[in-house]
Formats: structure tokens, sequence, C-alpha cells
């Protein structure tokens, strides 16, 4: 399985693609960062977000695309950004028919350290080991992207084969 995470953001929305299959080590295949300028109008950061997403799911071709799910504890207004991106993120694999998961931050650094209250430095050093790399990717958004891409594959693909096998039953039952 291919998997695209995306941590978004505005300014710099990390990208990482990772081919990986139950029991077997993650491999990484690309990882970067699309980057806007707080200067450019709200509407062309958007748009260059979407292009490049756009150009990372033709290049990459993933069978799935993991996104960051976004959420406000306290403050709404400084996760709009984010949560545009994000929404790009869903709308590029849309386009493309793949399905989009989502993983809370939490389920992501537990995924990968064993803990969900683990830094950013924790998860890059993890994410490096894992896929036996010098160092982590930078900047830290793009191993989180990795690292999204990589708790995919050990969570949401172990979730999607049950409901898989949960729904073909079911449409045994029902025949």
């Amino acid at each position: 399985m291919r998997v695209l995470g995306v941590d978004p953001g505005l300014t710099r929305c990390g990208v990482g693609v990772v081919d990986g299959q139950p029991g077997r080590p993650p491999v990484l295949v690309a990882v970067g960062v699309i980057t806007t300028s707080p200067d450019l109008e709200l509407s062309q950061r958007l748009l260059r977000i979407d292009a490049g997403l756009t150009e990372w799911v033709s290049e990459h071709r993933p069978d799935v695309v993991a996104v960051e799910r976004v959420f406000a504890e306290h403050n709404v207004l400084s996760v709009i950004g984010t949560a545009q991106a994000a929404g790009l993120a869903m709308l590029a694999a849309a386009k493309a028919g793949l399905p989009v998961y989502t993983h809370t931050p939490t389920e992501v650094k537990a995924a990968i350290t064993g803990s969900g209250r683990a830094d950013k430095a924790q998860v890059g050093k993890m994410v490096a080991r894992l896929l036996k790399l010098d160092a982590a990717p930078k900047p830290a958004d793009a191993a989180d992207a990795v690292a999204l891409a990589i708790c995919h594959l050990w969570r949401g693909a172990a979730s999607d084969r049950i409901a898989q096998a949960v729904a073909k039953q079911n449409q045994k039952a029902s025949a």
C-alpha cells in the first residue's frame, strides 16, 4: 500500500509518501514541503497548495491519503488556515478518486513513538529509525507528514481490513 501523508499548513504543508505492507518495514518514497509566502493573498496561497498537492498525488500515485485531523482546543482562529489546507488535501484525494483518512496528532505520536505525548523531536527520531534514515526529514512538517503515512499503514490499514471483512460478511448475510 502506498500512503501520501499530509501535515496541513498554509505556510508549510508537509507531504510524505511511504510504501508498506503488514509485517514489513515501511519504505520512504518521497518527502517534502509545499510552501507559500504569508505576503500572498489567501486565495493565491490556497491555489498554490492545491497545485502542489495535486502534483504529489499525480506523481506518486498513492492508494490512500492520510491527513492530520485538525482540531482547536482554545483558539479557533489559529487553526483556520490549517483546516483550509487539510480541506485541500482531501479535495486533491477526492479528485483522484482516492480514499481519505484522518488521524489526530495524538494517534500519530502514539503509533510512531508509543506515547501520545511525544514531542516533534521524538517523532522525527523514530521516523528516521523506522525508515533507516541518517536523520529525520526536515523541516518537522515533512517528518510529521511521513509519520502520518506510517501511522496509517499501521493503524488505518488494519481498520480497513476489518471494515472490509465486516462489509463482506454483511453482504453474505443479506443475500
